[in-house]
């Protein structure tokens, strides 16, 4: 313990230095927890060369210098990259890769980070001090330089700027979004989480749904949008009212049959079943309800471990997975319809559809004398612009016997 404070207060020391942060991370009274995505995933054209990399550093409560540029502040999140399509239900990025760039925050930042509370692992999440603070997302080139160590003329370029009330003991998940898709309006979600005051069932997986995408977007022109996701359908966006059925399948997918096609064995009473629906929404930071379906689905499983998976079909209202009017493999659906398939399924084999894929929303993890062992998660989907992405929160199970 002695070796980490110590280890911390070095940290801290070279920040102060550098002009990163000062916040002492040895001890934070009273904090809230933030995590932070850049969702901003428009892409580039060749038209595009003035178009500002949406590459950010935020800076909380900043210092300016008499010439108005800034020049710290008590929270730094530097090279603030496009988030992952997946935010595993642990801190993967640290000491992970050799790039500083960050897909979230605290994402690789050194800091303190949240504890297990009511069962729920919170180290995704940075502690801050709680209160009303100034939040600052400044535009930086993507290179590898620090934020305060970069020529004078490339600091102070505002993206956003806007204040914000953390309660102490909340978990907040704020979301930088593209407001207007057709002006570049910008805009910053802050999320009050309730996930982990919910009394959720521990034979049950929890899954809500959020369309951040921006005014416009999906009405747009195809021609215009980025080509840079493998998001199938999600790619040229979805109607701002879906309907969202599940499918859980029995297995992973592991084989392919003499056509080359995969086999899909879909669990009796859990085959295109409504499950939510969904309405773009880019003004409300409310959560929204979560749905739940078993753990176990299939009573052939013997309840400690299944290899099933899920797969999400949103569909404009009046269409279902029965009688839509598209074939597995459609990539352009007018934003009627979109997959997501949640598998762990390996890059040496090819996808089963056009849609999007995504990790299972089980974990399977070594625990107790069972190895592997499922256990449930509480999942959050974000469909923004042309993309599709999921957060997975994890639960406390107990350590492994070996």
């Amino acid at each position: 313990m002695q070796l980490i404070k110590k280890i911390l207060l070095l940290i801290l020391v070279v920040s102060c230095v550098t002009g990163c942060t000062k916040v002492d991370y040895t001890k934070i009274d009273e904090p809230a927890y933030l995590r932070v995505f850049n969702n901003f995933n428009y892409g580039f054209s060749l038209g595009d060369k003035d178009k500002k990399v949406p590459f950010l550093c935020m800076i909380i409560n900043p210092t300016f210098d008499a010439e108005g540029k800034p020049n710290g502040g008590q929270i730094v999140g530097d090279f603030l990259d496009v988030r992952d399509y997946y935010a595993p239900p642990y801190p993967s990025h640290v000491g992970s890769s050799t790039s500083v760039n960050n897909p979230e925050y605290p994402g690789k930042e050194n800091v303190l980070v949240g504890p297990i509370v009511n069962g729920y692992d919170l180290s995704s999440w940075a502690q801050i001090p709680s209160g009303t603070h100034r939040f600052v997302f400044f535009y930086r080139p993507k290179n590898s330089v620090p934020y305060f160590k970069l020529d004078r003329n490339l600091i102070g370029d505002v993206m956003k700027d806007t204040t914000l009330t953390l309660t102490h003991h909340e978990v907040y998940t704020m979301h930088l979004l593209q407001k207007d898709y057709l002006t570049k309006e910008n805009g910053v979600l802050l999320r009050q989480e309730t996930f982990l005051k919910q009394p959720l069932s521990d034979s049950l997986a929890y899954v809500n749904f959020y369309n951040y995408s921006a005014s416009g977007f999906q009405e747009s022109s195809d021609d215009i949008k980025p080509e840079v996701f493998k998001m199938g359908q999600f790619q040229y966006g979805i109607k701002d009212k879906m309907d969202i059925f599940l499918t859980i399948y029995s297995d992973q997918v592991s084989a392919l049959t003499d056509g080359g096609r995969y086999r899909f064995n879909a669990i009796p009473g859990y085959k295109g079943k409504y499950f939510a629906s969904v309405e773009r929404n880019i003004s409300s930071a409310a959560v929204a309800s979560y749905h739940s379906y078993p753990v176990f689905p299939n009573p052939a499983e013997n309840g400690n471990v299944t290899q099933s998976w899920q797969m999400w079909d949103f569909l404009s209202p009046g269409m279902n997975p029965a009688n839509k009017p598209y074939h597995v493999m459609d990539t352009k659906t007018d934003g009627n319809w979109a997959s997501l398939a949640c598998l762990n399924l390996g890059l040496e084999k090819p996808s089963p559809h056009n849609g999007a894929v995504l990790p299972n929303m089980l974990v399977n993890i070594h625990s107790g004398v069972h190895n592997p062992r499922t256990f449930a998660t509480v999942n959050t989907i974000e469909v923004i612009n042309g993309g599709v992405y999921l957060t997975t929160i994890q639960r406390k199970y107990p350590a492994p016997v070996y």
